[in-house]
């Protein structure tokens, strides 16, 4: 059996992986979400806080192997509990891979992720000038009871300051880690994901069907993924 602790994505709510956790746990494995801070005051420090304590606080005990599974901006964070918690490997999922002092407030100009997003948007039909917008962007593939209620949660949205601490670790932890990308993602393409993960981490992405919400829109194909961890 294995622990997942599950770090989502921007919107900070342990709900996006309400889907994933079911198909997790009916197999047997434990399994922690986290809520991360809204305050505009909470940066990556305390992000990683929040993971550990909710770790911690599931007074679980923790089934080796300890995989960490990190959401889109949870590229960020999720990485830096790895010296405070037994964590064996790592999963990245359509996630923002950090180089070293870097803030998530540069990566998207150093990435050059508005220009893939565009050349994707031009490509797919959509326009090469077509504004971001959630539901189109994120949601497109997400069926639409869960996008309505997902529309219906409180949207706090991230920290300021968690785009403007520099990503503190001075290398990508020692961990055998995988990257799981969407073939469909119109946020973070996939051409420009192989791209930013093989130059920053040396490997390459798996790719998956779907977009950049898969624990909404393909829960099962994605705990599938993540039950090769265990």
């Amino acid at each position: 059996m294995a622990t997942y602790i599950l770090v989502p994505g921007a919107d900070g709510s342990a709900w996006y992986w309400h889907l994933v956790v079911p198909e997790l746990r009916e197999r047997g494995h434990t399994v922690v979400t986290v809520d991360l801070p809204s305050d505009d005051s909470a940066g990556l420090d305390a992000f990683a806080d929040a993971i550990v304590d909710a770790v911690r606080s599931a007074a679980l005990e923790l089934d080796a192997p300890v995989v960490l599974v990190a959401q889109s901006l949870g590229g960020f964070s999720a990485p830096l509990v790895c010296e405070r918690l037994p964590v064996n490997r790592i999963v990245l999922v359509n996630a923002m891979v950090p180089r070293p002092g870097e803030t998530a407030g540069e990566w998207w100009d150093n990435t050059g992720q508005a220009a893939a997003r565009s050349a994707y948007a031009e490509a797919t039909g959509r326009g090469a000038d077509a504004e971001f917008d959630v539901l189109t962007d994120f949601f497109h593939d997400v069926p639409p009871a869960v996008t309505e209620a997902a529309m219906a949660a409180p949207q706090a949205g991230p920290p300021a300051a968690v785009f403007t601490q520099p990503w503190p670790l001075a290398a990508w932890p020692d961990l055998p880690t995988r990257f799981l990308q969407g073939r469909d993602d119109r946020f973070f393409p996939l051409e420009f994901q192989r791209e930013v993960v093989r130059e920053r981490l040396g490997i390459d992405v798996e790719v998956l069907p779907g977009g950049h919400l898969p624990a909404l829109s393909r829960p099962r194909e994605l705990a599938a993924e993540l039950l090769k961890e265990a």
